[in-house]
């Protein structure tokens, strides 16, 4: 039980670290494009997570082409393709829309885990998981609920769609592929693959005058994004995924919306509002809900057998 609730605290700090993303990634793209400082992000993260594995792993395994492909699939998904539409949505769609078509990403994560991992999906787990993405839309919208009923469907919606399949796909295939290897081993082969992936975009977008003239700040919200938002919070959530199954490490994606309203609370001197401390508390209480199994279940009497 002990080893269950560290398991939590690891998501918990991944998923509110994740968050982070968004203070950092609004102070580089002052100096890059998007794609740009996905790039960079994660060619920084390559860089530290193969040294990183070759240590940690005394005795690493060798990757079959089966093994390279699966790798392939979760860089092109959770990396490259989730990374390129959520930025393109930043630019295009409404912050409320965008937000919310991310914190839905447990929604489909709990079906994918379903049908193709055979992962039991309780009914703590869903009435956690509906608290959860509640108070995420609570915070996303400011307390203003019935503003998600005036946004019409529009064509970038595909967009944020495909950013949340890919995610989905990403934590799912994450789970068979952890079956084999770490999630220090896993996390490295995604990141390397995500960065090939992206490379075309960085290069036909970004000059290199464009990373001379780079300022300080951007450098390090780069490093930041590269050790702290990929590296230790990438491995951290593999790891738990591989301890507890996706659909459950899923409503900790929650926990990312309450920690990015802090984080620009205290660093971008945003308000903090009364629908944003409602909005937290529904959250926590979700993810509490749906990874306590004990709660809302029927205790069934022991009966004594008489002796004859």
């Amino acid at each position: 039980m002990k080893k269950k609730w560290m398991i939590y605290g690891m998501l918990f700090i991944a998923t509110a670290t994740w968050g982070s993303a968004f203070i950092a990634g609004k102070i580089a793209v002052q100096s890059f494009e998007p794609a740009t400082v996905a790039f960079l992000r994660f060619l920084g993260a390559s860089l530290l997570l193969f040294p990183l594995m070759w240590i940690m792993e005394k005795n690493p395994k060798k990757p079959t082409l089966k093994d390279y492909g699966l790798f392939a699939v979760l860089g092109l998904t959770g990396i490259a393709i989730y990374n390129i539409c959520f930025f393109i949505a930043t630019k295009q769609a409404p912050v409320i829309k965008s937000s919310l078509f991310i914190a839905s990403n447990p929604v489909l994560i709990v079906l994918l885990s379903g049908i193709f991992l055979k992962e039991k999906i309780t009914r703590n787990h869903i009435i956690g998981m509906v608290i959860a993405l509640s108070g995420a839309a609570y915070i996303i919208t400011d307390g203003h609920i019935f503003t998600l009923f005036k946004l019409g469907f529009e064509t970038i919606d595909f967009v944020l769609l495909g950013a949340v399949i890919s995610w989905a796909l990403y934590s799912v295939v994450g789970k068979v592929v952890l079956k084999k290897y770490s999630a220090v081993e896993s996390t490295t082969y995604a990141v390397a693959f995500g960065t090939l992936f992206l490379a075309p975009f960085a290069f036909a977008e970004t000059a290199w005058q464009d990373v001379g003239q780079a300022n300080f700040s951007t450098w390090i919200a780069i490093a930041h994004m590269s050790i702290f938002v990929t590296v230790v919070s990438f491995i951290m959530y593999y790891y738990g995924i591989k301890e507890v199954g996706a659909a459950k490490a899923s409503i900790f994606i929650n926990v990312m919306p309450v920690s990015a309203v802090l984080m620009a609370t205290i660093f971008l001197g945003e308000t903090f509002t009364w629908a944003h401390g409602i909005g937290a508390s529904l959250v926590l209480t979700g993810v509490y809900i749906g990874t306590n199994t004990k709660l809302f279940t029927r205790k069934v009497p022991k009966v004594k057998v008489a002796d004859c």
